[in-house]
């Protein structure tokens, strides 16, 4: 099988949250991927926010999606070149909890440089059957 991919660029605003999401869960259904979608739209959701919450401004981001039989990957591209950061867990702070979330669902997940700003990615192994 080859790789299917997609990208769109998206603002960086709450409503992209949203649309992230359905567009994840609609690729999935559309590709017959075998990966968990409630997985896969709860770590993009996490990926999006960060950069609606934290980069914010009026450039776009892309949201990255592919998909092969082994993996699934799913990326966000910005602007701002500085990294998410997994935070202790603050039970008294209701925010600060997306990475930890992406950190223990994800099979894998990085941050990279990409042209000035930074791609933060994670994976995802279909399920074994």
């Amino acid at each position: 099988m080859s790789t299917l991919t997609a990208s769109m660029d998206l603002s960086p605003s709450s409503r992209s949250v949203t649309v992230a999401r359905h567009l994840v869960l609609d690729l999935l259904r559309s590709w017959r991927a075998p990966h968990d979608p409630e997985d896969a739209a709860l770590l993009v959701t996490e990926l999006v926010a960060n950069v609606v919450d934290h980069v914010g401004g009026d450039e776009p981001f892309t949201l990255e999606v592919a998909f092969s039989e082994e993996w699934l990957r799913i990326g966000v591209v910005d602007g701002s070149a500085v990294r998410p950061v997994v935070r202790e867990l603050d039970t008294g702070n209701p925010r600060g909890r997306g990475m930890r979330l992406v950190a223990a669902i994800a099979d894998r997940w990085g941050a990279e440089d990409h042209r000035g700003g930074k791609r933060v990615w994670f994976e995802l192994r279909p399920p074994t059957v």
